[in-house]
């Protein structure tokens, strides 16, 4: 992503425990590749105070490339949520706000930011509530929203009017600091939007927005890896079939340069490539919409290419998948298996679609 245009990368989400007890496994987390020097965030999980806080001065004294400590308030999964992590601590603002100040007190020169979603219900947004709070104490550099609720994951559109909305008291907040003779030294609060992010034209739909900051783009970079040079262009990119096949290629030189090139490496590099193609098969090219701009969480019917290799690429069928890795990764051994771990429910069916967005021809 980053040779592609992105400013700032994030870490895979990281458990402080496993962090403090030197696991190697997850100290693999926080590493980055040169190419993301400086710009790159560390996203960790807990809800535990002391946990925040070793980790926090352990990623700050063991590490010299991290710009950004990042506490995880957002994630939906059911088992953090049971342990009382990610979005469950949108229910404890109190909680959170002591693990953003001991973090704070404990990261050095590192700014700590934190990333929520709307609420954990549906039609009950407790995010002003929150965003109030943690401007009050002060104990946090930036704040990115995710528009949906943990009872919604990625079932309906983000909601950026609400985002918009806590951008607004975010702003607020930043002018009284202005006019504050005593708070002037303190650094302004950004708020970055998150969700739905699939095209410039979202891109520049929120950032044009007065109380947005930024915009922080997830699964549109996954399924779309060149929207950072759209966004750049200010217009749509027709990749090429070879084009974006050439994309797969260089993130197989990646991961085997990370894994090695023995059977274990080769077998790690493959299976995250698939992971990374069960978002890029969904890709459909622009040169055959019907209508723009496309829908992050629409999904056609089975479409077809403008020759065989772009049908191939947007295949669902993960063995196309481990087909595609063959041309880069060689053969594939008979024990090599493959199910994807990303089964969102983030997309209608083609049979509630009523405008498919791929032209069937």
């Amino acid at each position: 992503m980053k040779t592609l245009g992105a400013d700032i990368t994030y870490s895979e989400m990281a458990f402080a425990l496993p962090l403090i007890q030197g696991s190697n496994s997850e100290w693999a987390l926080p590493k980055a590749h040169e190419s993301e020097y400086p710009g790159f965030g560390v996203q960790i999980a807990t809800s535990k105070n002391f946990q925040a806080c070793k980790a926090a001065e352990a990623i700050s004294k063991l590490t010299t490339h991290v710009s950004e400590l990042n506490l995880n308030c957002g994630c939906p999964i059911d088992l953090l949520y049971r342990q009382g992590q990610g979005s469950a601590l949108l229910e404890q603002p109190n909680r959170m706000v002591r693990l953003l100040k001991g973090m704070n007190y404990c990261s050095g020169d590192i700014p700590v930011t934190v990333k929520i979603r709307m609420g954990s219900r549906d039609n009950n947004p407790v995010a002003d509530v929150i965003v109030q709070k943690l401007l009050k104490e002060g104990d946090v550099a930036a704040i990115t929203l995710h528009g949906r609720s943990r009872q919604q994951r990625y079932t309906r559109e983000a909601d950026w009017d609400y985002v918009s909305k806590i951008g607004s008291i975010v702003q607020e907040y930043n002018a009284d600091q202005v006019e504050d003779k005593d708070a002037r030294d303190k650094r302004p609060v950004y708020l970055v939007g998150n969700g739905d992010c699939f095209t410039h034209e979202d891109w520049y739909k929120a950032v044009k927005d007065p109380n947005i900051d930024s915009v922080m783009i997830a699964r549109g970079a996954l399924i779309k890896p060149w929207i950072f040079e759209e966004i750049e262009a200010k217009q749509y990119i027709d990749k090429s079939a070879t084009e974006r096949l050439s994309i797969l290629e260089k993130y197989s030189k990646f991961a085997i340069t990370h894994w090695g090139s023995d059977e274990y490496g080769v077998n790690s590099a493959r299976r995250f490539l698939c992971e990374f193609m069960s978002f890029t098969h969904r890709y459909i090219p622009v040169g055959i919409l019907e209508r723009l701009p496309p829908k992050l969480n629409e999904r056609p019917p089975q479409w077809k290419g403008r020759n065989e290799l772009e049908t191939l690429l947007g295949s669902n069928d993960a063995n196309d998948w481990i087909k595609i890795s063959e041309m880069f990764l060689g053969k594939s051994s008979d024990s090599f298996k493959f199910i994807p771990k990303h089964k969102s429910n983030s997309y209608e069916t083609s049979e509630n679609l009523t405008n498919p967005v791929a032209n069937q021809e």
